[in-house]
């Protein structure tokens, strides 16, 4: 059977994305996959390096996509299909180019754990997320931007002659354009995906990758991998080598057999073939493989404890199995950044597929044995000689240019292409992309002048990268040029000029609440929390007398109410943070942030039976962070009494 390449449509029970977070990112990422000090001391040399390089100052220019609630209702959703006579490939181009699905035609196996529903979660960097699949992690530590964003997608030749899907953006944490290319040869039972990440910049950039592919969890389920040794993060910030596979009186090559959510990035050496396997107790399951460039591998394990389960309820509906992720990356760990010189790119092959091993073998106490007896079956299904000619010939049509297209990404590759005169053989970012955000920064770029928009509105995205400063330095001054500008000299690490251009731009200001928010936030960093309570009530003020209504405006209410109530309780000043929640839109007053904070005034304002009531009354919080406590650590100030089931989301032992 030819391998064939499909349009088709997926039916979901979805939650709508909702509009992203107008507020500009100005915070760090919030240190979830920060690393103590303490563990730091006494890493390997080339660890130590990566871990202190280039970490992130901000998210900028990614937006906040927290816009989206729980209430799902059946959606169809545009899928591209590869199939041949042994694998069904199921892609969604327009969600960030996951793999879907990845069916076993032979046996009507699937590979993957498959969620039935589409619910974001706040996992990826900069909120919106959902789990299941594989999905391509780019940018910097987290789950990337663009989770749930479109990716370009069309067909190209593939190297034996038959047709292969590529995808391809542009990642705009670091600028950094990258492709993947999903190939399932005729009469393969592999599907390979080749990946390329270029630096067409004359500076070296920092690199982040990793391959995330979760997989049915259960009590038969072990995860396989030729080391011997792992670095164990969990939630409490700490990293330690620990061996492989029991740890504490646990096989923890089992994903229940840890209690906490933890992470396990398995020491592969360098003599070893790269690759990691899910293996359930018949011994049959999904195998990843890759070349040499791809070294690092890693088991993500929700745990058994309540907090996990809790989890795993979250991101699906009820009655649906858990899943664990394996996963395979540039670097021993996440924690790590890997320097691409100007110029320069990264490349390589994965392979993925089924995978049979003797079971007693492979559930076996002796774990040499058992990752013997898997390597030995890759070795049988997929040589590693065979692996590394198929990369040879993919990276031969690397550069083909692509075909008919099958979906569309952003404009924003094509802006920074026309701007720096970029040729990028294989991934073009045409003109035709360019859009309604891209169309300011377009006339900055070709007048100097950053256009007043039409009518009064939220501000658009902003851009950060020093060129785009440089032209926002040299642009005429007016309220919004001196608001984009501060933005731009933020993210740089220029705090004093920041705030000087948005005091510069307040004054002749009509519009002034984002720039007044601006300032409040350099004030609560500064450790001036009075002063940006000031700040933030005169900008909500000013929103509320301003808002049009409409989504974009009610998207800008609720990220700065809910900033703003938080100043004034961090503050201490109860009757402002009330005055706060009197001027909200009763919608607003409903959502699960809101509930909570809700929660917080009344116990500050004395009112502890009340607050307690808003938490059993009940309400649920969207987009609740990863790792975020904030629940229990208010029920603790409420009562005595244990945090109740539905708000247990814990992920780290107490204390």
């Amino acid at each position: 059977m030819a391998t064939t390449v499909r349009r088709a449509q997926l039916t979901l029970d979805a939650a709508p994305l909702g509009p992203d977070n107008p507020l500009p990112a100005l915070r760090a990422p919030d240190g979830v996959h920060a690393l103590d000090e303490r563990s730091r001391q006494g890493l390997p040399r080339d660890m130590a390096r990566q871990v202190g390089y280039e970490p992130l100052r901000s998210l900028l220019p990614a937006r906040i996509r927290d816009g989206y609630g729980r209430e799902r209702a059946e959606r169809r959703v545009e899928t591209v299909v590869l199939e041949n006579a042994h694998l069904r490939v199921t892609v969604l181009p327009g969600l960030g180019g996951r793999i879907h699905s990845l069916l076993h035609l032979p046996t009507g196996r699937e590979l993957l754990y498959r969620n039935p529903v589409f619910q974001p979660a706040n996992f990826a960097l900069n909120g919106a997320w959902y789990s299941g699949g594989v999905e391509w992690n780019i940018g910097a530590t987290g789950h990337t931007t663009l989770s749930c964003a479109p990716l370009h997608a069309a067909l190209v030749p593939a190297p034996d002659g038959g047709v292969m899907v590529r995808l391809w953006e542009w990642e705009r944490l670091r600028d950094l354009p990258f492709q993947v290319d999903l190939w399932l040869p005729e009469d393969s039972e592999f599907l390979y995906v080749g990946v390329r990440v270029r630096n067409p910049h004359e500076r070296p950039a920092p690199v982040y990758w990793w391959s995330n592919i979760a997989v049915p969890e259960d009590h038969g389920t072990r995860v396989l991998a030729p080391a011997d040794e792992a670095w164990h993060y969990g939630y409490e910030r700490s990293l330690r080598r620990v061996p492989v596979p029991t740890w504490q009186d646990a096989d923890r090559t089992y994903p229940l057999g840890s209690t906490y959510p933890a992470d396990f990035f398995y020491e592969v050496q360098e003599e070893r073939r790269p690759w990691i396997a899910a293996l359930d107790a018949e011994g049959r399951g999904l195998v990843q493989a890759s070349t040499a460039r791809l070294r690092g591998r890693k088991l993500f394990v929700w745990g058994a404890g309540q907090g996990g389960r809790r989890w795993q309820e979250w991101l699906t509906e009820p009655g649906t199995g858990g899943y664990a992720e394996i996963q395979a990356g540039l670097a021993r760990t996440q924690l790590e950044h890997v320097r691409l010189e100007a110029g320069g790119e990264f490349s390589w092959l994965e392979a993925y597929g089924p995978l049979a091993a003797d079971p007693v073998t492979v559930h076996g106490a002796d774990w040499a044995a058992a990752r013997g007896a898997t390597a030995a079956a890759l070795d049988k299904a997929l040589p590693a000689d065979a692996l590394d000619a198929a990369h040879r010939q993919w990276r031969g049509a690397a550069d083909t240019a692509p075909g008919e297209r099958l979906a569309t990404g952003s404009g924003w590759g094509a802006l920074e292409v026309l701007r720096g005169g970029l040729t990028l053989p294989g991934t073009p970012f045409e003109e035709s992309t360019l859009g309604e955000e891209q169309e300011p920064w377009l006339r900055l770029w070709r007048t100097g002048v950053l256009p007043t928009p039409p009518e009064v509105a939220p501000p658009g995205p902003a851009l950060v990268a020093p060129h785009w400063r440089d032209m926002l330095e040299t642009a005429p001054a007016d309220p919004l040029t001196e608001y984009h500008l501060g933005v731009a000299q933020w993210h740089a690490g220029d705090v004093a000029q920041a705030v000087r251009s948005w005091e510069r731009g307040l004054a002749p200001a009509s519009s002034r609440w984002p720039l007044l928010r601006c300032l409040a936030v350099a004030d609560a960093l500064a450790g001036a929390p009075e002063r940006a309570a000031d700040r933030y009530a005169e900008a909500f003020d000013d929103l509320a007398r301003e808002s049009r209504g409409g989504e974009s405006w009610t998207a800008a209410e609720s990220a700065l109410g809910r900033e703003a109530m938080a100043a004034q309780l961090a503050a201490g000043r109860w009757a402002e943070a009330r005055a706060v929640w009197d001027r909200l839109r009763p919608a607003l007053r409903e959502q699960g942030r809101f509930r909570l904070l809700a929660a917080r005034l009344l116990a500050a304002e004395g009112h502890v039976g009340a607050a307690r009531r808003v938490f059993e009354d009940g309400f649920e919080i969207p987009d609740l962070r990863e790792g975020e406590e904030t629940l229990a650590e208010v029920w603790a100030a409420l009562t005595d009494r244990p945090l109740p089931a539905a708000y247990d989301f814990r992920m780290r032992p107490p204390g």
